[in-house]
């Protein structure tokens, strides 16, 4: 089991920034990817952005250019610029291991214009 917690949600102005962080504990070997989704009320969860565990990087078409993913040791971040009020979201943390996807508990995102 892998187990992930996630910080650095909040409120910020639209044009501000916030930095998210996800550390992963427990069972970490052979985690292969790590990554931040989104989801908004009665919406689909998806993908903001991916980074793998040899740094290939996947973005959203919505946040490239303003997002920035990275991850050091067991911790991933994004990094989130320029933000709009649609950015306006729960943000969940991935880990992907052995063809297993684990989630953390969410983090609120409010963007206010």
């Amino acid at each position: 089991q892998v187990q992930l917690v996630e910080s650095g949600g909040g409120l910020v102005q639209a044009g501000g920034s916030l930095r998210l962080s996800c550390a992963a504990s427990g069972s970490i070997f052979g985690i292969s990817a790590m990554g931040w989704y989104r989801q908004a009320p009665g919406k689909q969860r998806e993908l903001a952005a991916t980074i793998t565990s040899d740094d290939n990087t996947n973005y959203a078409d919505s946040v490239k250019g303003r997002f920035t993913i990275s991850k050091a040791k067991n911790t991933v971040y994004l990094q989130m610029n320029s933000l709009k009020p649609e950015d306006t979201d729960v943000y969940y943390c991935m880990a992907r291991r052995f063809g297993n996807d684990y989630w953390g508990q969410g983090t609120q995102v409010t963007v206010s214009s």
